[in-house]
C-alpha cells in the first residue's frame, strides 16, 4: 500500500513592516540628513539581525515583536557582516568596514541565563573591512576574516567576561566565507577554498589548483557528508 505523503503548506510572502518601520530611513547629523542603508543580515529562530551604514545594529526579536539597537562607540562606519548564535546564551557578532568586531551577549529572561548585556571587542588586529564571521556551536570561539585575507581567532570566556584574540591565518586574497565545525575551519577566498585544522595549525587546499585570476570571484564552499565541495 502506498504511503500517504505529508500535506504541503503554502505560506504567503509578507514584508516585515514591523521590522522595517523600526529602522529609520534617514538620520540627522548636524545640519546634514544622512540616508540609512541596510548593509548586513543574519537570522535564526529567535532573532533577525540587521547591520546598517550608520554603525547601528538592529536586533529584531521574532517572538515578542520588539526591536533592540546596539552601536559601536566612536566613529560611525558601516557594519559589513553580522552573525547570530543561539547556545546557552544568545550571541551576535558584528564586523565593520574599518576592521572592528564586537560581540554582544544578549539579555535573557529565562532562569539561569544572562541578566546583563555584555560586550566583547576584537581590536588591534584587523585593519580592513570584515567580510566573514563564524561561531563554534558553544559560543566559545569566533573566527573573523577581512578583505585583505587575515583570519583572527577569538576565544571567549562568557562567565569571566574575557575575550582573547590572535591572528591564525593570512591569505593573499579577500576572505569570502568562514564555517567552523569540530576543530576544522572551512575558508573560502577569492582565489581558493581550504581547510584549516585549528589544533595542528595546518592547511589543506580543496581541489588541486587555485582559481584562475580572471575567474576569481566570491565563490563559497559548503560542507557535505564525508568531505567538502566548492560552489
Amino acid at each position: 500500500m502506498a504511503s500517504v505523503s505529508e500535506p504541503v503548506i503554502f505560506r504567503e510572502f509578507c514584508p516585515l513592516y514591523s521590522l522595517l518601520n523600526a529602522i529609520p530611513t534617514k538620520i540627522q547629523k548636524g545640519f546634514r540628513s544622512v540616508v540609512v542603508y541596510l548593509t548586513a543580515l543574519d537570522t535564526n529562530g529567535d532573532y533577525i539581525a540587521v547591520g546598517s551604514s550608520i554603525g547601528m545594529l538592529y536586533l529584531y526579536c521574532r517572538h515578542f515583536n520588539q526591536m533592540r539597537k546596539y552601536n559601536f562607540e566612536g566613529k560611525t562606519e558601516a557594519i559589513t557582516v553580522v552573525k547570530l548564535l543561539s547556545c546557552f546564551d544568545d550571541l551576535v557578532a558584528a564586523g565593520t568596514a574599518s576592521g572592528r568586531v564586537a560581540v554582544f551577549q544578549l539579555v535573557s529572561a529565562l532562569p539561569g541565563r544572562n541578566r546583563q548585556l555584555r560586550r566583547f571587542d576584537v581590536s588591534g588586529i584587523h585593519k580592513n573591512s570584515i567580510t566573514a564571521l563564524a561561531w563554534s556551536p558553544n559560543g566559545m570561539k569566533l573566527f573573523s576574516g577581512d578583505d585583505k585575507g587575515k583570519i583572527v581567532y577569538s576565544s571567549l570566556d562568557l562567565d569571566q567576561g574575557v575575550c582573547n584574540s590572535h591572528l591564525v591565518l593570512e591569505e593573499p586574497s579577500s576572505i569570502v566565507q568562514l564555517d567552523y565545525s569540530q576543530k576544522v575551519l572551512l575558508v573560502s577566498t577569492l582565489q581558493r577554498s581550504l581547510l584549516f585544522y585549528t589544533e595542528e595549525k595546518s592547511v589543506k587546499q580543496i581541489g588541486t589548483q587555485p582559481r584562475k585570476r580572471e575567474s576569481g570571484g566570491r565563490f563559497q564552499a559548503s560542507p557535505v557528508e564525508g568531505g567538502e565541495q566548492t560552489r
